[in-house]
């Protein structure tokens, strides 16, 4: 009998997107030794943006890190998410002259040729997968073929564990609205608020050295900060006046509630090994940890406090502040701004307040986009 072994046994093991994809990209370049970069952009059809996700680079910083664009602003892209087909551009004189800041980041790289594919899933876009050569005119039939082989096996892989988070993400928050208690900070607080987040996140990306696969965790996992409000009694969490010291340690306890149920829908769904579900777990129990460590559940303080919770608790504090409330008028920015400086490095991260004051223009365009409704 003869014994060989797999090339590809890390995809059946618990490991990262970045290095799956990493693996694949070894395995690719033992046929096809000119395939320098592997890239993944994902589709965000609430915004119409484009956003880089997860590269393989063969050790290299990847160009485009961090690095969004509306599909309408890269209208090669918009056509090709359009028509289903796959782009094929050959040489580098037509990278070099790309007109778009992508195209000439990958030209200034040094990318001679690139093959894109789009991907769905059951007729729906969810993003492209880039496959960069070092050479030109390198893209024959043959080399199409496995690179449509390898193309459609890394979209499988992105969309089933995507799918996966956003499978959790939707039974924790269906567990949510079958429940009878109304949060007033439900409606478009969400929308804005996780947008926030992922602002904040991609801001420090250079400083913390976040990958974008973080970023984006980040992004779909802040939605779920205050699950926990869930076990919390209705007379509480929707009295409208002050709580009493004895109502208010009962409705700090969300914050470990959250965690409690996080963990038991995990194991009943399965989804224990999703790579970073840890993000999830911390976002839920430690957004209300404050610097100076008189926050709770734990009293963490400073650096201890996981970095993903620093960033929720920075993003819930602005979309409160800026929100209109049946006890309070929504503050201006340049208030909640002045209000953030005040809280920054006692209650609330100097870093992340930084992040997110720095990108103003960013922000308004997020409100205009999810305005308040009657909820907030």
């Amino acid at each position: 009998m003869l014994e060989r072994h797999d090339t590809l046994e890390c995809l059946n093991q618990t490991s990262s997107l970045r290095e799956k994809l990493a693996k694949i990209h070894v395995v690719l370049n033992n046929h096809l030794p000119f395939i320098k970069r592997i890239a993944v952009a994902i589709y965000d059809p609430k915004t119409s943006v484009l956003k880089t996700y997860l590269h393989s680079s063969s050790g290299k910083e990847d160009p485009l890190s961090h690095y969004e664009t509306t599909i309408k602003d890269a209208p090669s892209l918009e056509s090709l998410m359009k028509q289903g087909n796959p782009r094929i551009i050959k040489s580098k004189v037509t990278v070099e002259r790309g007109r778009h800041e992508h195209t000439q980041r990958i030209g200034r790289e040094g990318y001679a040729a690139s093959y894109t594919l789009p991907m769905f899933y059951n007729g729906v876009f969810f993003g492209f997968i880039f496959f960069n050569s070092s050479e030109t005119d390198v893209f024959n039939e043959t080399t199409l073929e496995q690179l449509d082989l390898y193309g459609h096996l890394i979209s499988l892989m992105v969309i089933n564990e995507i799918n996966s988070v956003q499978t959790l993400v939707a039974a924790i928050s269906t567990a949510s609205h079958m429940t009878h208690l109304r949060d007033p900070e439900t409606g478009s607080h969400l929308d804005r608020m996780f947008r926030y987040a992922r602002l904040i996140a991609k801001s420090l990306a250079e400083q913390y050295q976040l990958d974008d696969e973080y970023i984006e965790r980040v992004f779909m996992f802040s939605p779920l900060h205050d699950i926990g409000k869930l076990g919390i009694p209705d007379q509480i969490l929707l009295k409208p006046g002050k709580l009493t010291d004895e109502e208010q340690t009962i409705m700090r306890t969300h914050a470990t509630k959250g965690r409690e149920m996080i963990d038991n829908m995990l194991a009943n769904f399965g989804f224990d090994s999703i790579p970073d579900v840890d993000i999830l777990r911390n976002i839920a129990q430690f957004h209300h940890e404050n610097i100076n460590g008189q926050g709770y559940p734990a009293g963490l303080a400073g650096n201890s406090i996981p970095l993903e919770a620093r960033i929720v608790a920075v993003a819930d504090v602005f979309d409160a502040l800026t929100s209109r409330r049946p006890y309070k008028e929504a503050w201006s920015n340049q208030e909640a701004f002045a209000m953030l400086e005040r809280m920054s490095g006692e209650k609330l991260d100097a870093d992340c307040v930084k992040a997110l004051i720095d990108q103003q223009e960013e922000i308004e365009q997020i409100q205009e986009q999810f305005k308040e409704d009657l909820l907030g």
